[in-house]
Order: C-alpha cells, then structure tokens, then sequence
C-alpha cells in the first residue's frame, strides 16, 4: 500500500504525515469503513473520486477535494457520520483527515497541495 505525506504548498506545512493511497476499487469503496477512529496525523487519499459519504462510519471527517492542477478546490470540515456530501466536479482525488485537521493546519480553498511519496 502505498502511503503519502499530503504537503500545503501555499502554507509550508504538512496537513498529514501519513495518508494511505485508496486508488483500487475495492480500496475505494472501503474507504474509512470500519475502523473506530483516525488518529491525528493520519488520513487516507481516494483516488479517482468526486463525492464522499460517511455512511456506516463511526467518526466525523475532515475532507478535501484536489483538482487535477493540485488544488484545493473544496473542503467539508467535521462531516458527521452517516451524512453524504456533496461533491466537487472537477476534484481529481479526496484526501480525508480526522475533523479538525483543515482549522488547525490553517487549510483553505485555494490552497496547492502535494503527495510526497513516504
């Protein structure tokens, strides 16, 4: 499984230190789904995806949309379990970290961001 460090090129800072790439089906259809919690720091990336749910998961998210030019084209803060939000047409990928993440990274709309490959 390949893993990531997620970069804020506009804020040089990391908003991960570790993201696990889901970039199969089956990777991605999983996504987050069973596991009891997300320690900070941590987060997944799901690549190719537009929209996220947090259907059957136990724990609220913090999400980000990247498009194909590596930014940051939206964000859902705190995403509560069993919600569905909507999407981003042109997000390339969806990185989702542990709710409060993108408030205490300072993270925006707008923002570059980069995988650096760990």
């Amino acid at each position: 499984m390949q893993k990531f460090r997620v970069l804020n090129l506009s804020k040089s800072r990391a908003i991960l230190e570790e993201a696990e790439l889901c970039g199969t089906f089956g990777r991605r259809l999983r996504g987050l789904l069973g596991r009891k919690l997300l320690p900070p720091g941590k987060g997944i990336i799901i690549k190719p995806c537009r929209s996220v749910h947090t259907v059957g998961m136990a724990f609220p998210i913090d999400v980000v949309f990247v498009d194909g030019k590596g930014r940051i084209c939206r964000m859902v803060e705190n995403l509560k379990p069993n919600k569905i939000s909507s999407g981003a047409k042109s997000a390339c990928f969806v990185i989702e970290a542990p709710a409060g993440t993108l408030s205490l990274t300072q993270t925006a709309v707008g923002d570059r961001i980069k995988l650096e490959g760990i």
